[in-house]
């Protein structure tokens, strides 16, 4: 049925700049169903006039597509995007006036479950927000005469199904050829309102990068398996020639088990499958629509009729893509060593797979949570390779959002665990991040936005201290440390509270730095001398009459030093505590989550950046590059996902795409090629720019690239002739001090310039 369109209603309510009209729609026929198929909804309507211009806005509690006469509205995908969509649920806006014709126009919009009713977490738990999809749409036309015409998701659309028969996060799509989209049904008008509507805040995700098979493997188990080479984070399209009715069967992994079978235990309970009907013997081309998969690996599985067959290879054309926010890429690191490249190539794709509308602990099992501490340490380190101001502007949104009214930050955001949070090095996470988006891109809007927050984090752990030590709670310490070979947590362990302890300090020191940016100065007093209180605390509860911390762990050196937790008569002496800790493991690292992403930078700062190439590379277990060598493509979760024996670690907790480890990128890229910026509020944005490297490492030459808010920085030194050669670009309406060492790494030259390039050497 064709529905003329009618003139502007009257507005119901207003959002940023959208005066909505639209009305909530459900599917009218169905309450809910186990397979739970896409909702389909449907407008017919006839455009008397010639559009000059049109604006779709469009949201759903779920995950929508709209297709305007056949084609997608968007080049984004899993929208609306993962919030609390209780508190904040964003609506997109689109320019679809090139879909649009004069006469007859066609809207379709499918609904997936998604985050907000589908399986997400780890505990085979749906309906997080609600048990019924719904969506909300508003088309705003203006015709080249100067009217205007509204289209709206009210009584008159249909709603049914079509050929998406179920979709979820965790477990995949299946779609079935044979049926097509089918809106022969009234709708349901729900009573949502607008009330928790904001304009997107996302960058959209998108396709990115392809991948063709680089080699189809029969494995001993007989399954066929395509091997892409890289492990990402997407889907597949697929063609697909074979007979009505088959039933093609594709499962995602990440690795082979060392007989070379298809691994996927550790992805717990998430499916992770795509399952494709098809309708006759012509070619169709598939690829889901509401899901996204962890892989390098998958097998095709073919049935026809009840019995499985071999496919033919000319029966299958497949092709990976990425997909991820849709952030600008700002930095590029490559060096000497082969080794080192293949490092900085796995931090990127660790990144890339992870940053998907929020930082994702993992992409694969049944988890992919936004854990906190993860992003919280890599943060820094995500600043280089994108510009991830925005993506992280939205998330601390959220992060403040769903912080608890005692100042408690949740553990995972958006909280899908009910509140449990406030553990040391995780929550620190609205104080870390803030800090280090002013710092890389000088937002102080975002420091003044997430200043309560910060003052709410602080607050808790203030509250959460008797004399000023914070000793309760729950806390999950050096996250994955080095374990003794029977996992039994007995070696290397660092004591949680000490940890907690130091984050405490470095929590209150950083609200301290933004209370001076901002312009607070009763805070920064009272803050101050909360801090000096803080680290007599510590002095007196951790450290003993010889100068060694507590836990003599490595993360415990590591966390008392960056933190300044020491008097600096004490600090010397720690530092070499430290190193001889680190040679008594045979010049391996032993730190988890929390120690590793400050190791190296100390070795540095207290002189034994020697120690710090040591471990950098360090190849065998455990070590950044001990993955490298067993072929890993983007950065683990565990320093020995596969063990030496080629076994795996335990298959409950065992990514093979996770990003926090890869926070060594951050030293790499300050201290290696010696890019930095002054942390002044005249500096940061690099605006002043700081260059200092450090050579070491039998490192020949390194070649850093960066894209600041103030135009490209290039850092490229090289040793040659027995002297040390940089050449640097100083971007426009910047300065910088260049610091030239010797290629010892040591007397350094000092020179500040203006714009411009330059060639140094020493």
């Amino acid at each position: 049925m064709f529905i003329a369109l009618i003139g502007i209603q009257p507005a119901q309510a207003q959002t940023g700049k959208v005066q909505w009209q639209a009305k909530w729609l459900r599917i009218g026929y169905r309450e809910d169903s186990i397979a739970r198929p896409a909702q389909y909804f449907q407008k017919h309507f006839v455009a008397d006039k010639k559009i000059k211009a049109a604006t779709l806005y469009i949201t759903a509690q779920g995950l929508y597509e709209a297709n305007i006469n056949g084609k997608h509205a968007s080049a984004s995908y899993l929208t609306p995007g993962w919030t609390d969509y209780n508190k904040r649920l964003q609506y997109q806006e689109y320019n679809v006036t090139e879909l649009l014709q004069k006469g007859d126009n066609n809207l379709t919009v499918a609904v997936g479950d998604g985050w907000f009713r589908g399986y997400v977490g780890f505990d085979n738990i749906r309906n997080r927000y609600g048990k019924q999809s719904a969506m909300l749409c508003q088309l705003e036309l203006t015709f080249t005469d100067g009217s205007r015409s509204t289209v709206i998701s009210d009584e008159s659309w249909k709603s049914g199904e079509g050929p998406i028969r179920s979709s979820s996060i965790n477990n995949g799509e299946i779609i079935d050829a044979t049926k097509t989209v089918n809106c022969d049904q009234p709708v349901k008008i729900a009573e949502i309102g607008y009330g928790t509507l904001i304009p997107t805040e996302s960058n959209p995700i998108t396709k990115h990068e392809t991948f063709k098979p680089i080699k189809i493997i029969a494995t001993p188990l007989k399954e066929t398996v395509m091997d892409f080479g890289q492990n990402l984070v997407g889907w597949i399209s697929i063609k697909l020639k074979g007979q009505a009715g088959d039933t093609i069967r594709i499962r995602h992994a990440e690795v082979l088990d060392k007989i070379g079978n298809f691994y996927t235990a550790n992805l717990r309970n998430a499916q992770a499958m795509a399952t494709y009907i098809l309708k006759s013997n012509e070619e169709m081309i598939f690829e889901p629509h509401f899901t996204y998969y962890g892989f390098r690996y998958a097998s095709i599985e073919w049935i026809r009729g009840k019995k499985a067959i071999v496919p033919d290879a000319a029966d299958y054309d497949a092709t990976a893509i990425a997909l991820y926010s849709n952030m600008k890429p700002t930095g590029t690191f490559t060096c000497s060593n082969p080794d080192i490249n293949q490092l900085q190539h796995n931090i990127v794709w660790g990144q890339k797979g992870n940053f998907l509308d929020i930082p994702t602990d993992c992409p694969q099992r049944d988890e992919r949570l936004g854990w906190v501490g993860d992003a919280q340490v890599f943060s820094r380190t995500a600043s280089f390779n994108f510009d991830v101001n925005s993506f992280f502007s939205k998330w601390m949104k959220d992060v403040a959002a769903d912080q608890q009214p005692d100042g408690s930050v949740t553990h995972v955001v958006p909280d899908i665990l009910g509140g449990f949070g406030g553990s040391a090095g995780w929550s620190d996470v609205a104080t870390v991040v803030p800090w280090n988006m002013y710092v890389a891109y000088g937002d102080k809007a975002m420091l003044e936005r997430q200043y309560p927050s910060m003052q709410a984090w602080v607050g808790f752990m203030e509250k959460n201290s008797t004399n000023n030590l914070w000793n309760k709670g729950f806390h999950f310490g050096d996250w994955l440390s080095y374990r003794s070979p029977d996992d039994d947590g007995s070696d290397a362990i660092t004591d949680k509270y000490e940890i907690a302890q130091c984050f405490y300090a470095y929590s209150t020191e950083l609200l301290i730095k933004a209370a001076k940016v901002l312009g607070k100065a009763d805070d920064v007093s009272r803050y101050e001398a909360l801090l000096k209180n803080i680290k007599d605390a510590y002095f007196k509860e951790y450290v003993t009459a010889n100068g060694r911390v507590m836990s003599n762990t490595q993360t415990a050196y590591v966390l008392a030093l960056n933190f300044d937790m020491l008097p600096e008569a004490n600090r010397a002496t720690a530092a070499q505590f430290l190193v001889n800790n680190i040679k008594s493991y045979g010049n391996h690292l032993t730190t988890g989550f929390l120690g590793t992403p400050y190791l190296c930078h100390v070795l540095s700062r207290f002189g034994y950046t020697d120690v710090a190439y040591t471990l950098l590379l360090q190849d065998t277990y455990p070590s950044w590059l001990y993955p490298v060598k067993r072929g890993a493509t983007t950065i683990w979760e565990r320093w020995d996902g596969i063990k030496r024996d080629g076994s795996f670690q335990t298959v409950t907790m065992n990514s093979f795409n996770h990003y926090a480890y890869g926070a060594i990128g951050d030293w790499m890229y300050r201290v290696i090629a010696g890019l930095d910026t002054e942390e002044s509020p005249e500096g940061v944005g690099y605006k002043k720019i700081i260059i200092k490297p450090h050579p070491g490492g039998k490192l020949t030459w390194v070649n850093l690239d960066y894209e600041s808010r103030q135009g490209k920085i290039s850092v490229h030194w090289k040793i040659a002739n027995n002297k040390f050669l940089m050449d640097v670009v100083i971007p426009k309406g910047t300065t910088a001090q260049i610091n030239t060492p010797d290629i010892n790494g040591a007397n350094y030259k000092v020179q500040n310039v203006s714009s411009g390039v330059y060639h140094f050497e020493n």
